[in-house]
């Protein structure tokens, strides 16, 4: 039984990696002045960590968003967006029945700080400035909005159909 149930959340786990991966990489790809790019993918992050138990969200966020790092020219970002992303994902609680509770709601906000933030730091890594990276935090603070804009929806949406209730039971059977 044990097993079956990793098993699934295994699988659930991949399919929130290529969901994350392909609404990163390619679905609203939006490049930025400076060679970055503005995404929704950050949505599904947050859905997936409001819906899997964190190692597991973790795990989702990292491999999605590093394989779109690695694979749309972002290679340099990769490592610091492991650590970005999943420091995201560890503001969602995934308890309850619910996707979108008084926690999550905030932690989408916290979670877009995180991002300003994290990608803010490493540009002044990167570029050995902290100016020149203050051009990237508009578009950042865009894509952190828009993410949260479209996971409070979605999960709304998703909370009225019970598919947390349904993934649990899936997962448990």
């Amino acid at each position: 039984m044990k097993k079956q149930s990793s098993l699934r959340l295994g699988v659930l786990t991949a399919l929130f990696a290529a969901m994350i991966f392909v609404v990163t990489a390619y679905i609203l790809h939006i490049p930025t002045p400076t060679g970055g790019y503005v995404h929704l993918g950050d949505a599904f992050v947050y859905l997936a960590a409001s819906v899997l138990p964190m190692s597991y969200a973790v795990a989702a966020a990292g491999i999605g968003e590093v394989l779109s790092d690695l694979l749309t020219g972002g290679a340099a970002f990769a490592l610091p967006t492991l650590l970005i992303k999943s420091l995201m994902a560890m503001c969602f609680a995934s308890t309850g029945e619910k996707i979108i509770t008084k926690r999550n709601s905030v932690a989408s906000g916290l979670a877009g700080l995180i991002c300003i933030g994290g990608y803010y730091l490493t540009e002044v890594f990167l570029s050995h400035s902290f100016s020149a990276p203050l051009i990237e935090i508009p578009a950042n603070a865009i894509q952190a909005a828009a993410s949260a804009v479209i996971y409070l929806l979605a999960g709304r949406a998703l909370d009225r159909i019970k598919l947390k209730s349904s993934v649990l039971a899936f997962v448990k059977s």
